[in-house]
């Protein structure tokens, strides 16, 4: 009993030791990871954001703020376009689902009937004019005249059957049949 207990305990440790180990690797990842973004903004910034030079004079103060002012007009000039054609195109897209939507409203399909059609007016509606198979299957059948056999003149000649069961029934019928026997 004391031996299972000693693998459980050595089997937990080992799981806790695997975890430990697992931590620190997904925290030394997470910490480079951290670090390459940080150098890949900085290079972006530095790609796209010259440096910053205050001029010393009130002038040239002015004619920098005329041009950041000038710039941002530009921008939001472009934002604006392009939210002008976002919302045209969404509207056509609307309009477009929108008689999409009514067509199908409007051309309801009706629920199909079966027809019963002969085998012949089939191939006349499949074929058209070019039918001229007959499918008349009756009409190629064999004919078999019935031949009266002994057994059918029998069961005509006995007529109606409660006559033979009145015949048959009492003491009378009885003795019929057991001289029939003999």
């Amino acid at each position: 009993f004391s031996h299972l207990q000693k693998k459980r305990r050595a089997a937990t440790a080992r799981r806790q030791h695997l975890k430990s180990a697992m931590l620190q690797l997904a925290a030394t990842e997470i910490e480079r990871e951290a670090a390459a973004k940080e150098v890949e903004k900085q290079n972006y910034l530095a790609e796209h954001c010259p440096p910053l030079s205050l001029p010393g004079s009130m002038q040239e103060l002015q004619e920098l703020c005329k041009k950041l002012h000038a710039k941002i007009e530009s921008v939001d000039e472009e934002r604006y376009d392009t939210e002008v054609k976002l919302q045209k195109t969404t509207k056509e897209l609307e309009d477009l689902s929108q008689k999409l939507f009514d067509l199908r409203g409007k051309f309801k399909r009706p629920p199909l009937r079966r027809v019963r059609m002969s085998a012949d007016a089939m191939l006349r509606a499949l074929l058209g004019s070019k039918h001229k198979v007959c499918m008349d299957l009756r009409a190629n059948l064999k004919q078999v005249k019935k031949e009266d056999t002994e057994k059918e003149k029998d069961l005509r000649d006995v007529g109606d059957w409660r006559k033979n069961i009145e015949e048959k029934s009492g003491m009378e019928g009885r003795k019929k049949m057991f001289e029939a026997g003999e």
